[in-house]
């Protein structure tokens, strides 16, 4: 992989910063229509780009065609975000002499940051790579974008970032709104270029702190959203082990084993009643089921050394293993421990191994589950699994402070995108309190701004009074939606 010379670097942020103004004033109708027309743009070359990134990540063509759909309705979902105006926050204040003190007019609104960069993931060669959330998202806030390939999907990032670069052109976008930058070290020097103004980034939490380091460390420290490590735990009480047993544990290996165990969601540490015969459950299922090969060369070496680590721990025992994979794939396997051991050595116990891998931690009463689950670390989710006669609030009240989102029922893999989702969580599983999933992912790239006794003429468009009356927004303390 080529990496970007630190003069092209500096051409491509000086386009970023002349287009950023125009980005920030431009009209919700323009916004949304050069976001629909990326998406537009993505939906017509769908054949060729799902060629291209099965070629690179081997993830099947059924699994790449959905993940374009995700990015596409992404798309599509923040051009609707924009147009329907909650997202500025619109607030007003009008003059009040008589107020203690005398009150001024106030105008406040959101607006684009200026230009962002995002760093591609591996895991997700579409949705959150060069067209991906954080893209769409940053687009959608009114700001440039530079994306930085990932070393996984090379010739799909410059297919994707031509596509894009095209799709804006066209629908009159300005020069500099979109650009492509390659190499470690262009990341490094992207995330510290005074022109930069906020990050979006997935990845490993090694590589996503070094990044964040890097942004904050600036003379003029920016803003850097990183989503990294989780384990998603999962508790499970007896009595939904003896109402449904078999069901959660054929969901539990599919969730775990699906896209090779290489989701940010995938439940690695599950939290099981002792003696309920739950681990056998889960060995029934888990034998017949089937891994592959993993994204890159880097993942399947350290997917082996993961394992060694968790085995090595005296504690830990194999439950059962998926069928032999053909050379160069991973291989699913459920290992087991207990919860007395995991408060002991979380740092060994509950470290994320990324591939088809899950943890089963047997609690024999709640003391023993509160006291691992109090040395989880923050994930994107925690899931509960009990019966309507549980007494799960203790355990509940634990999980909410460790996850971004707290399931009942299904499985954590297959994160939906909508305006309620929220894909984040306490630190190491994201730097930040945002989300990268949903509508309101926008708000990562968005700074407030007020304008006192601002003369009508140099308001902003949104925030004069004939757009007041179409958009949702606070006057004088009160909600006003159209």
């Amino acid at each position: 992989m080529s990496t970007t010379t630190t003069q092209t670097i500096d051409q491509l942020a000086a386009a970023a910063a002349s287009a950023a103004p125009i980005w920030r004033a431009s009209s919700a109708s323009q916004r949304a229509g050069w976001l629909r027309g990326i998406a537009d743009a993505l939906d017509a070359n769908i054949d060729e780009l799902v060629a291209i990134a099965d070629e690179e990540t081997r993830l099947g063509e059924t699994r790449l065609r959905g993940e374009v759909g995700r990015t596409t309705g992404q798309l599509r979902l923040f051009a609707t975000v924009v147009e329907e105006g909650s997202y500025l926050e619109l607030t007003v204040d009008d003059a009040d002499a008589t107020a203690t003190p005398p009150r001024p007019e106030l105008r406040r609104i959101l607006t684009g940051v200026g230009p962002v960069a995002a760093f591609s993931a591996s895991n997700f060669p579409f949705a959150f790579s060069v067209a991906g959330g954080d893209t769409a998202s940053a687009l959608a806030a009114g700001n440039p974008v530079i994306v930085k390939a990932h070393s996984g999907h090379v010739r799909l990032s410059h297919r994707t970032a031509e596509i894009v670069t095209e799709a804006l052109r066209a629908g009159g976008a300005p020069e500099g709104s979109f650009s492509l930058v390659e190499g470690r070290e262009a990341g490094n020097a992207l995330v510290q270029h005074p022109t930069i103004q906020a990050a979006g980034f997935t990845g490993s939490i090694s590589g996503g702190r070094a990044l964040f380091d890097l942004a904050t460390g600036r003379p003029d420290p920016i803003p850097f959203y990183g989503e990294l490590g989780s384990v998603n735990p999962v508790v499970i009480t007896s009595a939904a082990v003896a109402a449904r047993g078999e069901t959660l544990a054929q969901g539990l290996v599919g969730s775990f084993t699906m896209g090779v165990g290489q989701f940010c969601t995938k439940p690695g540490v599950v939290f099981v009643p002792a003696g309920a015969g739950f681990e056998d459950l889960v060995a029934s299922f888990a034998t017949s089921s089937t891994g592959g090969p993993l994204l890159t060369d880097r993942i399947t070496d350290a997917f082996p050394e993961g394992i060694a680590h968790l085995e090595a721990d005296a504690s830990v025992a194999v439950v059962a293993q998926g069928e032999e994979p053909a050379a160069g794939s991973a291989r699913p396997i459920v290992l087991s421990t207990d919860a007395v051991a995991v408060a002991a050595r979380p740092e060994t116990l509950l470290e994320e191994c990324f591939g088809p891998v899950t943890l089963l931690v047997r609690y024999s009463n709640e003391a023993e589950l509160l006291s691992a689950l109090e040395a989880v670390t923050g994930s994107l989710t925690a899931t509960l699994h009990s019966e309507d006669g549980d007494d799960v609030d203790a355990v509940l009240e634990v999980l909410q402070r460790k996850a971004g989102r707290v399931l009942f029922a299904g499985w954590p893999t297959g994160v939906a995108v909508t305006w309620s989702q929220h894909h984040g969580g306490p630190w190491p599983a994201t730097t930040s309190l945002h989300t990268s999933v949903g509508a309101t992912a926008i708000r990562r790239f968005l700074r407030p701004l007020t304008f006192q006794d601002a003369p009508e003429r140099l308001l902003p468009e949104s925030l004069r009074d004939a757009a007041l009356e179409t958009l949702p927004h606070r006057r004088n303390g009160v909600l006003r939606v159209p």
